[in-house]
């Protein structure tokens, strides 16, 4: 993994628009149904806030929940977890192991291979297509 990105909120307002400060940078949600413009073309999904490269869309599926829903993170090592109490919820928040943006929850009811579901703001997320 790269070095820890850390930035001041001043920095960070100055990098991201509102929704992805709200949503990356203080814990915020963003609405269902609104960020599925993501290309269908083999890449690499990436953190908004550092670049570091979080999912590959050959792990996306559609899960009707209406956020970017993955099976797996392309490395394990890119997205940390931890317990997530807000809203009288007991969930399991997912961020960028590099910059610590907040990207959504990982649940255990997602496809096979692994059962998960990484349930992911669009907006903290940046698509790269693959080369050619």
């Amino acid at each position: 993994m790269a070095e820890k990105v850390v930035r001041t909120e001043a920095e960070w307002r100055a990098r991201l628009s509102d929704l992805a400060f709200r949503v990356t940078r203080q814990h915020g949600t963003e609405r269902p149904f609104t960020h599925d413009d993501f290309p269908k073309v083999p890449g690499v999904f990436r953190c908004v806030c550092c670049g570091a490269a979080l999912f590959d869309q050959a792990h996306k599926f559609d899960s009707g929940t209406g956020w970017p829903s993955f099976w797996r993170p392309l490395d394990p090592a890119a997205v940390g977890e931890r317990e997530d109490r807000s809203w009288f919820m007991r969930r399991t928040e997912v961020h960028c192991a590099r910059c610590e943006a907040h990207l959504g929850h990982v649940f255990p009811d997602g496809p096979a291979p692994t059962g998960l579901r990484y349930c992911i703001n669009g907006v903290a997320l940046s698509f790269e297509p693959a080369a050619e």
